[in-house]
């Protein structure tokens, strides 16, 4: 049975999940099955381009948060998926070797008005490397089961 529900999300909370060590391999794996830009795939590429090296696809990121967010708390909770992404971007490149978490911040809460079961928590998300810096931003709002449906907001 799941643990967190909407009501265990609230504004401010900041938690930080992983770290997942990122390798070559699984850029180049990733890049050649569904982002086959000369970037993703080579050094020499690479270096050539903006990226100053090899670089992990945006989607691969964005794959990677998911997972670690999926497994930092995702899979532990009540969701019922989300509308969509309201933003991502791609701010600076993952490199092969870097280990990289995710850190996450509750930033608003409501109950829905139309499903009295479910409640709404958009969040931001930022794909962080070993030194802390945010390789990728994302926001997103979850939609989760409340304990008490219909329950004050």
């Amino acid at each position: 049975m799941p643990k967190l529900h909407w009501e265990d999300f609230q504004p401010g909370t900041v938690a930080v999940y992983g770290p997942r060590l990122v390798t070559r391999e699984e850029i180049v794996a990733f890049a050649a099955e569904f982002d086959p830009q000369p970037m993703h795939l080579d050094e020499m590429a690479g270096s050539a381009t903006l990226l100053g090296g090899l670089g992990a696809s945006g989607w691969h990121t964005c794959c990677l948060m998911m997972r670690i967010i999926a497994d930092g708390f995702l899979l532990n909770s009540t969701s019922m998926g989300a509308p969509g992404m309201e933003e991502v971007r791609w701010l600076a490149p993952l490199r092969p070797g870097t280990n990289i978490r995710v850190r996450s911040t509750v930033l608003d809460t409501r109950a829905s008005k139309s499903r009295p079961e479910m409640g709404l928590a958009k969040m931001s998300f930022e794909v962080l490397d070993d030194k802390g810096a945010v390789l990728m931003a994302a926001t997103t709002t979850f939609m989760l089961g409340r304990r008490q449906p219909g329950a004050g907001a």
